[in-house]
């Protein structure tokens, strides 16, 4: 047995039971894709009762994604299209008006009572506005949240002619993959730099 397999033969142990037939299970399974609106019909339909009431337009919380991805789907789940008012201002905004183009991976944030959001991606506006020194939708989307442009200044000098079309999504190596490919019950165990009360300098 290789070394990695032994490592995780090792936390399968002690840390959590079963962590080898749940990794084997993701690597072979088939990630569900779903829309947003589709994966609120599928809330609305389990009869269950969530600490947060489920309507179009709400940020799906842990429970929800537990759900969906525990219970509905029994393997990882990738929702698309968010509304675009619980969603970052520089995402891409369909042509709908009202969602944006990321996608959220389920399961990820390890609870007491399961795993939430795996890793959220983004597609970034990349259309040009020459005019207003920055992506198409962006603009607006920063006037409609109250966002003082100048702070942004640099950020719309970027996007004044336009860019290639492009996404973004958190590192494949990050701690709560980590945590989850270990089995560790906090994401904090999985950060390679320790953070203490008082370390930070800003």
């Amino acid at each position: 047995m290789t070394a990695p397999l032994l490592d995780v033969a090792f936390l399968d142990q002690r840390i959590e039971k079963g962590l080898i037939a749940k990794l084997e299970g993701i690597v072979g399974s088939q990630f569900v894709h779903m829309d947003y609106v589709e994966a609120i019909q599928v809330l609305e339909r389990s009869n269950q009762k969530f600490e947060f009431p489920i309507n179009w337009g709400v940020d799906l919380q842990s429970a929800h994604k537990r759900y969906l991805t525990e219970k509905y789907a029994k393997k990882p789940v990738i929702v698309m299209n968010c509304p675009k008012a619980i969603s970052a201002f520089y995402m891409r905004v369909n042509d709908d008006g009202r969602t944006v183009a990321p996608s959220l991976t389920l399961p990820r944030e390890r609870r007491r009572d399961g795993w939430g959001l795996f890793r959220a991606g983004d597609r970034r506006d990349h259309r040009r506005q020459p005019a207003r020194g920055t992506a198409r939708g962006t603009g607006r989307c920063m006037a409609e949240r109250g966002i003082d442009r100048e702070h942004y200044a640099w950020y719309r000098d970027l996007r004044r002619y336009g860019t290639v079309p492009h996404a973004g999504s958190a590192s494949a190596l990050s701690p709560p993959t980590l945590a989850y490919v270990t089995g560790l019950a906090n994401v904090r165990d999985a950060i390679p730099f320790p953070r203490t009360p008082g370390s930070a300098r800003y």
